[in-house]
């Protein structure tokens, strides 16, 4: 006999948990920039420490991905997430324009809900604790059940550090009964203030009609064009590299790659020479039928799965043992496509277009289906055609010449590192950001007065019958202009 109620305790644990990190955020908010970034700092250094370790929990509690990718994933959100943002101002006055009358403070949100999905568990840990703390805030997390124990050693390593480093613990805190009910009184507790939502599209709608501010994310898609002026055995190494990294599992990774017409014949042949087993028309039709569920989501049976595995599960006997990827022709988006879609998994689709107008549209078509505001990747040595695309894909980062997944949070790249990639309105989100510190603290503007009542009505236009304006600041009466040179130019043009 059950005599206790599961959800009613997980939601009791969130009221405690949220009121501990209420106060731990209320003492933070005393302290200057020099002990926030002490704290911040310990946690990053824990964290590299911990990489390893915790990246062979998160894939034996999960089974996504490859334990040396989890590795670096760890790294990243710790050090390399620590070395851009170590310099930020964040806390006290981070503005000052004194010919405008203004000043900028920063004000912490309060407490963060931090929702963690089970493909990159602890990694999210790392980084959500770190730009939350950095921000002056709090933060509790809501762990995936399927990531429960890693998540839950993630965070026990975190508030060491926090400790370590002279700060109070409860500023990072896990629920360790995860339901659906904690998860949703966690979003909605009147002492959150702000949602950082990673994970899939239930999960992010949830948060938005929370009640609760949000910063979300939407699937990725993202194609990749491999451009006529693009090495295309570097192009190739690289979107391999990046769709095998971790299997796969990072949102910004490919989905499908793109070429002219005319490139095909060697932008597969550089595939197969590098990996790529391209299907045959039966084994396409045969995973197409395993990828997807009857409800046209993606099946998390091949989510951060090996060819292999998925090979195996999906009933296909040809693959060899060495492919890295699964390729499939594709030559149609939306329904009945399954190609068309995020595959989570060592799987890419294979497009052609008859130039780059006609690739830039299916691009667009892609990305419009699912994936739009994500990120979209090209290889090019071409800048005007780069800046062609990067004007009409809807996509906040368009990631050039380099491993799309790595480029899309930052690693490779100047952007914000970051395992939260806002997709701005196009893609449901309140950002299009690499949501970093900057995103979890608002501003309070000291804003002096530069202007007198009576100057104001000084500069006021001119009316004349209801009809306003300004007089022109030159009048060309008086500027010394040879009007006959001028339609003798003219006249000279027109019959040249």
């Amino acid at each position: 006999m059950q005599l206790y109620d599961k959800d009613l305790l997980s939601m009791q644990e969130v009221r405690e948990l949220v009121g501990a990190a209420k106060a731990a955020q209320m003492e933070l908010a005393t302290k200057d920039q020099a002990y926030v970034d002490r704290i911040v700092k310990s946690i990053a250094d824990a964290g590299v420490r911990n990489a390893e370790r915790l990246g062979k929990m998160a894939w034996e509690d999960t089974g996504f991905g490859k334990p040396e990718d989890k590795l670096i994933k760890n790294i990243f959100a710790s050090k390399y997430v620590y070395e851009y943002i170590k310099d930020m101002k964040t806390i006290g006055e981070i503005e000052h324009d004194e010919k405008r009358g203004l000043t900028v403070l920063a004000v912490p949100m309060g407490v963060i809900a931090g929702i963690v999905p089970s493909t990159n568990p602890t990694s999210t840990v790392f980084y959500k604790a770190e730009i939350s703390i950095k921000a002056g805030n709090a933060i509790v997390f809501s762990p995936h059940p399927a990531a429960k124990r890693c998540i839950g050693e993630a965070v026990k390593v975190v508030r060491q550090a926090i400790a370590e480093a002279g700060g109070n613990p409860d500023l990072v805190s896990v629920v360790s009964i995860p339901t659906m009910q904690a998860t949703d009184a966690l979003m909605k507790h009147p002492d959150t203030a702000l949602i950082l939502a990673t994970g899939g599209s239930a999960m992010v709608r949830s948060a938005y009609s929370s009640g609760t501010p949000a910063l979300g994310v939407g699937p990725g898609n993202g194609p990749a064009y491999i451009e006529k002026t693009a090495n295309v055995a570097e192009a190739v190494r690289k979107i391999l590299l990046s769709k095998t990294f971790d299997n796969g599992t990072i949102c910004a990774s490919e989905q499908s790659v793109i070429c002219d017409d005319d490139m095909a014949a060697t932008v597969q042949a550089e595939m197969e020479r590098q990996g790529a087993y391209f299907l045959s028309d039966a084994e396409r039709d045969q995973l197409g039928k395993f990828i997807l569920r009857g409800n046209g989501t993606m099946n998390p049976e091949i989510v951060g799965k090996s060819v292999k595995t998925i090979a195996n599960l999906a009933k296909l006997t040809n693959v060899p043992e060495n492919a890295r990827v699964l390729v499939a022709r594709e030559d149609g988006v939306g329904r009945g496509h399954p190609y068309s879609n995020e595959k989570l998994g060592p799987i890419l689709a294979f497009y052609t277009g008859v130039d780059y107008k006609d690739v830039c549209k299916k691009c667009i078509e892609i990305l419009r289906y699912e994936g739009s505001g994500h990120t979209f990747s090209m290889h090019s040595q071409n800048d005007e055609l780069i800046r062609y695309f990067a004007e009409r894909v809807p996509a906040s980062r368009i990631i050039v010449n380099t491993p799309s997944s790595l480029g899309g949070i930052g690693a490779t790249t100047g952007l914000m590192p970051s395992l939260t990639l806002g997709c701005g309105a196009s893609g449901g989100s309140a950002t299009s950001d690499n949501v970093g510190p900057m995103n979890l603290i608002n501003k309070r503007y000291i804003a002096k007065g530069i202007k007198t009542m009576e100057e104001i009505k000084a500069e006021a236009p001119t009316c004349v019958d209801g009809i306003c304006g300004y007089p022109p600041t030159t009048s060309v009466t008086n500027q010394n202009i040879d009007i006959d040179a001028i339609v003798k130019m003219i006249v000279e043009k027109l019959n040249a």
